[in-house]
């Protein structure tokens, strides 16, 4: 007897019930099937353990339609690697060509074909394993490379930190921690090993920022505060505007890595889901560690007091989702954090 629990999954994301009866029936034999009858519900699976294979998307749905559902899709790291089939009777070439602008792989117009159908599906799985497989190829092929870069980004970090008067394992720290959360969070791996990669560059803008107000023992008046701010808009011009993603990211996290979710962060004011999810990861990671470390203007925190004022900032500092996921990996965030105290 077959084992299903090999067999691919694809969701099934309809407002129609005899539209998903037709296509179940087609796929049943050969996949494991999931079915959605909103948008809503659609992403909720998608994001769900096993995640689906493949998307078979209505567009025309009551509440966000298939174009909204597949650009978030698309752009949350956990599902923007599924591939994406459009299914619906909108046949204009225009609404077939903004399904691809948004990241669909193929558009199917109703009423459907059976074989078509099958064969479009086999298809898309069989380019996705590929893409993986050729994926873990390159990646094996270019690690040294990758370790050499990599490398040079952290000891770049860990320059800026070193201006901080800190010993530079605040950078390790607080990217293990990032990690973990992004782990917990359900990213992609190789989103996950990019944002572990590019977190330590947060503070690269601190060597712009005077030594008078780095190492200031007391409080920072209004004009100080201010040039202190400025680290993450220099951070980001130090980085550039540089096609590489992992540059990219790097820019990312130094320049919203102090936004607060309530929008009364900086440099920009940014709020809620607009501050990018690296930012709001990195935003976590980063305080924690700030208030558990020495600075020249504060003694340590207890891990009791850093982490109860994380969760009371739930929802006005820090994304709501986030905050009960760093709880979830605290005990492996203080395991890594003994590895790497000041002391040593």
């Amino acid at each position: 007897m077959e084992n299903l629990t090999k067999r691919q999954l694809i969701l099934i994301v309809d407002d129609v019930p005899d539209n998903i009866d037709v296509l179940g029936g087609i796929l049943r034999r050969n996949y494991n099937i999931k079915v959605a009858l909103d948008g809503q519900r659609a992403l909720r699976i998608a994001v769900s353990d096993p995640k689906p294979d493949l998307i078979l998307l209505d567009i025309m749905m009551p509440g966000i339609d298939g174009y909204e559902v597949c650009k978030r899709l698309k752009a949350d790291p956990v599902t923007s690697d599924i591939p994406i089939i459009f299914i619906t009777a909108r046949d204009d070439s225009a609404d077939e060509e903004h399904g691809f602008e948004l990241g669909a792989v193929d558009y199917i117009t109703k009423p459907i074909s059976p074989s078509v159908v099958s064969a479009r599906v086999r298809t898309h799985l069989a380019l996705y394993d590929q893409q993986r497989q050729l994926a873990e190829q390159v990646n094996a092929r270019t690690q040294e490379l990758n370790t050499t870069r990599l490398e040079i980004i952290r000891r770049l970090g860990r320059a800026a930190k070193y201006r901080d008067n800190e010993t530079g394992y605040h950078v390790i720290r607080m990217s293990h921690f990032a990690k973990l959360i992004a782990q917990a969070y359900g990213s992609n791996p190789e989103w996950t090993e990019m944002l572990f990669n590019a977190a330590p560059m947060h503070d690269i803008g601190k060597i712009g920022v005077s030594d008078l107000i780095l190492l200031k023992p007391g409080k920072l008046d209004a004009d100080e505060w201010r040039q202190m701010q400025q680290h993450t808009l220099i951070g980001a011009e130090i980085i550039g505007d540089n096609p590489n993603p992992l540059l990219q990211m790097a820019r990312t996290i130094a320049l919203t890595h102090h936004e607060k979710w309530d929008g009364s962060g900086y440099p920009q004011g940014l709020a809620g889901e607009d501050i990018p999810l690296e930012g709001r990861i990195c935003a976590i990671a980063d305080v924690f560690d700030a208030l558990t470390s020495v600075r020249p203007y504060k003694k340590a925190w207890s891990v009791e007091d850093a982490a109860a004022l994380i969760e009371r900032d739930s929802g006005s500092h820090f994304d709501p989702r986030l905050t009960p996921l760093f709880k979830q990996v605290l005990p492996e965030i203080l395991n890594f954090r003994k590895s790497y105290m000041d002391h040593d």
